[in-house]
């Protein structure tokens, strides 16, 4: 399993691409990877706005690539939050009639083929899971 360890801001963001894409297979699908990115961003960029605010802290991201199945862990010491308990937007409105926020994790769910949550030792762990 390979690790990145990096200061959770937008900044980063590039370079948490490149590491999550240096453990895919040469032949991933486009359209899989487009999944992963967006998955990849709104988990790493919660962490850079929503964990350590007002300050910045470290994310953590574990990846590894085996038998057909891509595993992310992303870990933070901030400020303990579950993003699978945000209760999924209702898609059936428009979007000026929907609540700000949640539709990025609702995608995240829906993209991946698992998404765990646990806080541990305190910190926050998340982990993805997506068949390719």
């Amino acid at each position: 399993m390979k690790e990145l360890t990096i200061l959770a801001d937008d900044k980063n963001m590039e370079t948490v691409n490149d590491f999550v894409h240096s453990v895919l297979p040469e032949d991933c699908p486009a359209a899989i990877i487009y999944k992963i990115d967006l998955a990849v961003e709104e988990i790493f960029v919660n962490i850079a706005h929503y964990a350590y605010s007002p300050n910045s802290g470290e994310a953590k991201i574990l990846a590894s690539f085996e038998n057909g199945e891509l595993m992310l862990v992303f870990c933070d010491s901030g400020k303990a939050f579950n993003p699978i308990e945000k209760k999924d937007p209702d898609i059936t409105l428009s979007a000026e009639e929907r609540d700000i926020g949640g539709l990025g994790i609702f995608l995240t769910k829906k993209f991946m083929d698992s998404v765990e949550y646990e806080y541990k030792d305190g910190q926050n762990i998340l982990t993805l899971r997506k068949r390719i």
